[in-house]
């Protein structure tokens, strides 16, 4: 049995949109659910979604436990050995009280990658496949989100390209959402239960085609 650990914000947790963090979809909704159904019995998929989770940043208002970085390398030696990290973030990073351009979010990704590597939590204190994940571009009307993420959606449709760069530069697998999804307009940055299903059939076929007899042999 293989295992796959997915890493992300509010939609890997399954927040739905215009809810709160409170309001959730379904296990089997969600898409590491979907992907754990679709990749069927022979792997084990563990969700680590939280609402609000940067890259690398401390959170001046929802606090420290928001940075995607500092919970990364316990989460790791928790569930190793792990053969995949699954990582989908970046979004809360755009966030107007970060002030960050596209650039430098894709080396927040790039950091939990190096993270991942140095630490080497797969089998046999080998490095794990990795997956980075753009999210989807945020819609241009996100409701009461707006004064939060000011000037964030110009910012959210560079992440793909910068995120593809990075992935590319760190020799690791790399996957565009928004090429699959979109984000549901009841507040333009969350996806709808339709959307978790459609990102996780088809990352559970970027999963497939990871040459994984190649990389045990």
């Amino acid at each position: 049995m293989k295992t796959v650990l997915c890493y992300g914000d509010s939609n890997t947790h399954g927040q739905a949109p215009g809810g709160t963090p409170l309001d959730r979809f379904g296990p089997d909704e969600r898409w590491p659910g979907v992907l754990r159904s679709a990749l069927g019995p022979d792997w084990y998929v563990i969700e680590e979604g939280l609402s609000g989770r940067t890259t690398v940043h401390n959170d001046p208002i929802e606090g420290d436990l928001k940075n995607g970085r500092t919970y990364l390398r316990p989460c790791l030696m928790s569930h190793a050995p792990i053969d995949l990290v699954i990582l989908m973030l970046g979004t809360n990073d755009l966030k107007s009280r970060f002030g960050q351009p596209a650039t430098e979010v894709a080396m927040g990704i790039g950091c939990l990658v190096h993270d991942i590597k140095e630490l080497a939590p797969g089998p046999m204190g080998s490095v794990p496949e990795i997956l980075v994940v753009a999210p989807p571009p945020m819609l241009d009307d996100i409701k009461e989100w707006e004064g939060i993420f000011a000037g964030a959606q110009p910012k959210s449709h560079q992440l793909a390209h910068e995120f593809e760069v990075i992935a590319d530069s760190l020799e690791v697998h790399y996957f565009d959402a928004g090429k699959t999804v979109q984000a549901d307009p009841a507040d333009g940055f969350h996806l709808s239960a339709a959307a978790h299903k459609s990102l996780g059939l088809a990352l559970a076929r970027e999963v497939q085609i990871i040459g994984w007899e190649a990389a045990n042999a």
